[in-house]
């Protein structure tokens, strides 16, 4: 007589159980700000994890106990490739001595603003040809609704592997936020979605390890659509707030001491505050993805359409007014004039320059005939495009010198009152010197 085939719920339930025991190998395909933190969280709570990406310098690097991001300290690294709990490569077929994959690639948007699922399916690629029978596949790359289920099921079930019995697939999305130090991989809830109720259970157990609280919904769909939700409610509140100060601005008031009286009100309100633009990995596209998705299905998304447009507006309109200001103050114009711009990175306090709106100030400003240099303690040179730039020293020479400071990011390590003291004129975009005392005859808030 047949043997009978162990059912679905019995094999989640063995899955689970090894898992409980630390008895599942985890691997982790991209090992930038998201992966890196995810496998050293791993690492900790005792599973043996194998880190993939396509970048044999960083493989070297952190294989030598290194690190290249801002949230995960050398010395962790370091401890995890000592205690044998960690490793790096760039070979894919070690994918297949993995119980459980977690798929951490970044999803950019092409030039016309199309999501750039390439890297999901590079990764896919990989998976999909060397994945043993049984495994945990969790995508955490974030995408638009129906990613998981439409691009990634197909490539792994056919006639005889179905999911939820021969493999578990599911989508938790990333929630990492540079440089926080109250809220990092290691506290923030969760949100999981599977394919099935037993990816679902078994994806959850897995996360249940190493984060104190998870949330399941019903779908990957649904998983999916949390995270743009997230960044969506941002990306509209910062572009209403930018408008605001637009506003502010024609009407002859302080946008910053509109935003702290109106953060007095214990209910009903959450200050967002202006900026120069939208930077970092997920605000600026994430919305996107969301918008391009509706459109397929014939629907316009109006709200985020808005919000983008006001917030790629704002690095034109802060040249606007930085070339004002320089007009009514020294009576002179942008051409040939030096300016010293402080922090070039998206945000306060890391090394990350993806898509900062520092850098697009720094091309309009350049492309009406100043002279830019930079300072940034946490970025010493990059390279954009086909040139390289280094970070000047912060003396009172190169402060006093410059035309122009212009504040773009606002690091904590900046000597703010020691800035509007040397300066001869400073632009804030920031509210950074919100505290200076004395003269502040020469200083501009956005």
């Amino acid at each position: 007589m047949a043997k009978k085939q162990k059912s679905e719920p019995d094999a989640a339930a063995r899955f689970i159980a090894r898992i409980d025991k630390r008895q599942v190998k985890a691997g982790v395909i991209g090992l930038g700000y998201v992966g890196l933190p995810l496998s050293m969280v791993l690492v900790d709570a005792g599973f043996e994890v194998i880190g993939f990406d396509v970048n044999k310098s960083r493989v070297k690097l952190l294989n030598s106990g290194q690190s290249d991001i801002d949230d995960v300290p050398g010395r962790a690294v370091a401890r995890a490739v000592k205690s044998g709990k960690f490793k790096a490569t760039a070979d894919p077929k070690q994918i297949g001595l993995m119980d459980t994959i977690s798929i951490c690639v970044p999803t950019p948007l092409s030039k016309t603003k199309d999501p750039d699922v390439s890297f999901i399916l590079a990764a896919m690629d990989w998976v999909a040809k060397y994945v043993k029978k049984g495994a945990l596949i969790v995508l955490e790359s974030t995408t638009y609704p129906g990613t998981t289920e439409d691009l990634i099921l197909p490539l792994l079930q056919d006639k005889v592997r179905k999911a939820g019995r021969d493999f578990y697939l599911a989508f938790s999305p990333e929630r990492v936020d540079p440089g926080n130090q109250k809220f990092t991989t290691e506290n923030t809830p969760r949100v999981v979605g599977g394919i099935t109720p037993a990816c679902t259970k078994v994806a959850k157990k897995f996360y249940e390890t190493t984060i104190p609280e998870v949330h399941a919904v019903s779908s990957t769909r649904a998983a999916e659509m949390v995270k743009l939700l997230e960044n969506t409610f941002r990306s509209v509140n910062i572009g209403l707030v930018n408008e605001v100060a637009l506003m502010c601005h024609r009407l002859g008031i302080d946008v910053w001491e509109i935003i702290d009286a109106a953060a007095t009100k214990p209910f009903g309100f959450m200050p967002f505050y202006p900026g120069p633009g939208l930077g970092g990995h997920c605000i600026p596209i994430d919305p996107h993805y969301l918008s391009w998705k509706l459109k397929s299905l014939n629907y316009y998304a109006r709200f985020i359409e808005l919000a983008g447009d006001i917030n790629s507006q704002m690095p034109e309109w802060v040249v606007d007014r930085i070339s004002a200001f320089m007009n009514k103050r020294f009576t002179k114009a942008l051409n040939k004039s030096s300016i010293l711009m402080l922090g070039v990175t998206y945000k306060r306090d890391i090394k990350d320059t993806r898509e900062s709106p520092a850098l697009d100030v720094w091309k309009l400003l350049e492309n009406r005939g100043a002279k830019v240099q930079y300072h940034d303690p946490y970025v010493p040179h990059f390279r954009w495009g086909e040139r390289t730039s280094k970070s000047v020293k912060l003396t009172a020479s190169a402060v006093k010198k410059a035309d122009l400071v212009v504040i773009a990011t606002d690091h904590t390590s900046f000597d703010y009152q020691w800035i509007a003291d040397n300066a001869r004129a400073v632009f804030d975009t920031r509210n950074a010197t919100r505290h200076i005392r004395g003269n502040r005859g020469n200083i501009e808030l956005l």
